[in-house]
């Protein structure tokens, strides 16, 4: 294969992700529990909309807990959440972040 295809290939390629934009929420959130919900969609590249829907989805879930302090919100992380899917139903959410650490 010629290098500029290649580099076209890898072009086409690089709109998706290997992890959700749910657990980049989480990721953000265990990272800074304080975070904005416009910190979160800048970080993370999407709407504040699709960040509401998420944390909303997320609480509602217990994945995540929210408490209001002022006018800003906290959140904390069940990190004993056990995974979803059926591949990885034996970790929690805490296993997947110790991983992700930077």
């Amino acid at each position: 294969m010629k290098p500029t295809e290649n580099s076209s290939k890898n072009k086409a390629n690089s709109n998706w992700t290997f992890l959700t934009n749910h657990l980049h929420v989480i990721l953000c959130l265990h990272r800074d529990h304080q975070t904005t919900v416009r910190n979160l969609a800048l970080s993370i590249g999407i709407t504040e909309r699709s960040i509401q829907r998420i944390l909303n989805e997320l609480t509602d879930a217990n994945v995540i807990s929210r408490t209001r302090q002022g006018r800003q919100n906290s959140y904390s992380i069940d990190y004993k959440y056990r995974l979803r899917h059926q591949l990885e139903k034996n970790h929690n959410i805490g296993e997947l972040l110790e991983l992700l650490a930077e």
